[in-house]
């Protein structure tokens, strides 16, 4: 605070960046997050050591999961099983991570400030290998969606008013209306959702009427 240096001076999270594994896709299916420390487990787990970081994301997985009741109790939590890594194609992308960072890190920038590869390690090269280091160490990132998701379909639980379908007076208003993962941090677009669904509440800026879209929708395609 009073003289701008030290290690309180960083968030500890760097830098980052949206990269593509293969170069047809038309847009990034990974983030990277470049943290100066040795960061293992949510940080959980202290190293001995100093280094950095490198995560691999995934945007768009494939795996999907569910959220379940455990009994009729209320009071007990609820069955969460967020299935990661089920897809192949996620287990893929996930591999195809890990080669693409070992090849940013291996930059003559680098030099300086690279040791030997402590995580995963350099032995472990093979998709086999690969992929049971992911599946021993891999975390979540925070970004859950879909539970409640907004739509018209048999599945859809609110419509684009968050409005529960099938209750009165209840909404739902966070990342799990999101139909599908946004490609990124979900901060951002949760906190719009709920400015948009406070105001279309209070009245200033009200969404339209979900039989007005399904109108306009039957119009389109009559059309």
């Amino acid at each position: 605070m009073f003289f701008k240096s030290g290690v309180g001076t960083s968030n500890g999270l760097e830098s980052g960046g949206f990269l593509k594994t293969r170069p047809e896709l038309e847009m990034p299916d990974i983030q990277i997050h470049f943290v100066a420390a040795m960061m293992r487990d949510h940080a959980r787990q202290k190293s001995d050591r100093h280094g950095f970081t490198v995560h691999v994301c995934q945007l768009r997985p494939e795996s999907k999961g569910f959220v379940g009741l455990k009994s009729t109790d209320a009071t007990e939590h609820a069955l969460i099983q967020p299935n990661y890594l089920a897809s192949e194609y996620d287990r893929k992308v996930m591999r195809d991570g890990v080669r693409l960072v070992r090849n940013i890190v291996a930059q003559k920038a680098l030099d300086p400030y690279r040791g030997p590869e402590v995580w995963p390690g350099e032995e472990k090269q093979s998709d086999e290998a690969i992929d049971a280091w992911v599946r021993e160490c891999a975390e979540t990132i925070y970004h859950p969606v879909g539970t409640a998701k907004m739509g018209y379909d048999d599945m859809a639980v609110v419509d684009t008013r968050c409005r529960v379908r099938g209750v009165e007076g209840l909404r739902v208003v966070d990342a799990s209306v999101m139909p599908t993962l946004v490609g990124g941090n979900t901060n951002a677009p949760t906190i719009m959702i709920a400015e948009k669904i406070s105001d279309d509440i209070l009245g200033k800026a009200p969404l339209p009427a979900e039989d007005v879209r399904i109108a306009e929708d039957s119009a389109a395609s009559a059309a």
